[in-house]
């Protein structure tokens, strides 16, 4: 069995259905063995959206996606999502072709050291060098990427590797020396926790994607309900417990509501669950939460004190730590604390100003929540809409929400949604995209119309980059220094890839469009045309804490 045949069967061994790619001469052999394997592969229109494509998949399924691509530009076109992943703890496997053995290190054609290049942003990396070690990497690969903190992986095959013969020989169990994530709480350290929980008057739950990866939010509401204690959000954590729910405050952060910073710097008790206390979510850390005491619970024990120095750690899987906790835990009652955060959310509710005529982002989004009835799958782009998708689409249930929170990458949302509604097909799937972050991968709207992917793609278009407008009009003085971002028609654009287009540009005509989107059963792209300088409200600017937020809808 050559190289190449030994990759596939390894996919087909680990059950492989649907991988990303895109072909190129180093990886020739693999695409031969894979022709009339079984395994589907969707071809993108360029490696970054094989990659999103991929992500997308692994954040609602669980699993690894799976990537493929050629050696040099190919290799590197994938380095923007392999970071993306990276920083969201998204399981993926990424073949990569390489020149053959004898040329690495000669600058030949399409080589690119593509170890030394993605090193700090993955897992772990492979360079196979024998065919006989295709099993075993594979197996590994496949194992790091999914257990503890989920991750990228690497796999870089050079051409001859692909093409030299060996016996397979397939590992039945995977021992990695010095890979042992630690899944199980320590007794002593859970016992401290639970006693502070006890002790608290003021317990507030800081729950962040952790949750979601470590599928613990049945464990999560139960732990939440049992002992009275609110929950805010991060932007990746949003999905985790439901935004309806009496005890959910709300996302916190740089755009998080009034309540939940306010929460955040008030409470006594702050539990981080499977959150990495980023700068989004904290603001100035001098100012962050600073009378509580601070609970972090997180799997990966690198994470604990980076940010925060924490009082109380517990290194564990979210799902089993909470688990342990809950015989221990009790109501700790917080309703007088409860009715506070309650009346800070009605003195500062989350809203906009309502204009006759005038088509509010917020509005979209509201429609889209009441259209679908929340239970649509959402991806988004990076920007304003999504901030505004985050504040005003309630999510109900974990793995609902896929966008791109620790590295902000445009260009993530569209083909993400290709992978999510490859995993789902059975679902409704809504890219909220701003115009500028939709033209970053347009190119896939040919690989949605090739595959019948019934992807609905919403874009708030208001003429700019609109976030950098908004710092530029908060901060730069309105120096709108290369914002202003041209688009082309998006419905004659969608109708040229065969695609059906939309363009709404009031209330009324808004909710049309989105009846008739949901109602076509194939892909459909709507261009909501929005005023150009409506901001996203409340913010705390950057560098300040989470206290000094600016800016009030109805100011």
């Amino acid at each position: 069995m050559t190289g190449a045949e030994m990759l596939v069967e390894c996919l087909k061994r680990e059950g492989v259905e649907i991988m990303f790619g895109y072909p190129g001469g180093a990886v020739l052999p693999i695409y031969d063995a894979l022709y009339g394997s079984g395994i589907r592969h969707i071809l993108t229109r360029h490696e970054q959206g094989a990659v999103h494509a991929a992500e997308g998949y692994a954040r609602v399924t669980g699993r690894p996606g799976v990537v493929l691509a050629t050696s040099g530009p190919g290799a590197t076109n994938l380095v923007t999502g392999i970071a993306d992943a990276y920083m969201d703890s998204t399981p993926l496997v990424l073949f990569t072709g390489q020149v053959a053995t004898d040329l690495i290190g000669s600058d030949s054609f399409q080589e690119a050291d593509i170890i030394g290049i993605t090193m700090p942003i993955t897992k772990h990396s492979y360079q196979v060098r024998d065919a006989a070690d295709i099993p075993r990497v594979v197996r590994e690969a496949f194992h790091i990427a999914a257990t503890g903190r989920p991750g990228p992986v690497l796999i870089d095959v050079p051409k001859n590797v692909a093409n030299q013969k060996a016996v397979f020989e397939w590992p039945e169990r995977v021992f990695i020396r010095g890979y042992n994530p630690t899944y199980t709480p320590n007794p002593t350290q859970l016992s401290k926790v639970t006693e502070a929980i006890r002790e608290s008057r003021r317990p507030l739950l800081y729950v962040g994607g952790g949750v979601v990866h470590s599928g613990a939010a049945e464990e999560l509401r139960e732990f939440a309900h049992k002992t009275g204690i609110p929950v805010v959000s991060t932007l990746m954590g949003l999905g985790a417990f439901p935004s309806a729910d009496p005890l959910f405050v709300g996302m916190l952060g740089m755009h998080g509501t009034f309540a939940a910073n306010r929460a955040v710097m008030e409470c006594d008790l702050l539990i981080a669950v499977g959150a990495r206390f980023d700068d989004r979510a904290t603001g100035k850390l001098e100012r962050f939460s600073p009378h509580s005491k601070k609970v972090h619970i997180d799997i990966d024990p690198a994470e604990i004190g980076k940010n925060v120095a924490v009082d109380l750690p517990l290194v564990g899987d979210v799902k089993r730590v909470l688990s342990a906790m809950l015989p221990e835990v009790g109501p700790v009652g917080t309703k007088a604390w409860i009715d506070q955060i309650r009346a800070w959310d009605e003195q500062w509710p989350l809203g906009y100003k309502a204009e006759p005529g005038v088509l509010k982002p917020q509005q979209v989004l509201e429609m889209l929540w009441d259209a679908t009835r929340g239970e649509a799958i959402l991806t988004t782009e990076v920007g304003q809409h999504q901030m505004w998708a985050a504040l005003f689409y309630r999510f109900k249930r974990p793995r609902q929400w896929v966008t791109s929170g620790g590295l902000g990458t445009m260009g993530f949302g569209f083909p993400a949604a290709m992978g999510v509604q490859l995993a789902k097909p059975g679902e409704t799937v809504i890219c909220v995209a701003g115009d500028a972050s939709f033209q970053m991968n347009i190119q896939e709207l040919q690989t949605v119309a090739e595959n019948g992917l019934p992807v609905k793609v919403a874009i708030i278009n208001n003429g700019f980059l609109g976030m950098v407008r908004q710092w530029q009009q908060l901060f730069y003085d309105r120096r709108y220094a290369e914002s202003r971002v041209g688009a082309p028609d998006f419905v004659k654009v969608a109708e040229a890839y065969g695609i059906r287009g939309l363009r709404a540009q009031t209330p009324e005509e808004a909710r049309e469009a989105i009846r008739e989107m949901l109602a076509h059963p194939g892909p459909v792209v709507v261009d909501f045309v929005v005023p150009e300088e409506e901001n996203v409200f409340p913010m705390v600017p950057p560098g300040a804490g989470t206290d000094e937020m600016i800016g009030r809808w109805d100011d």
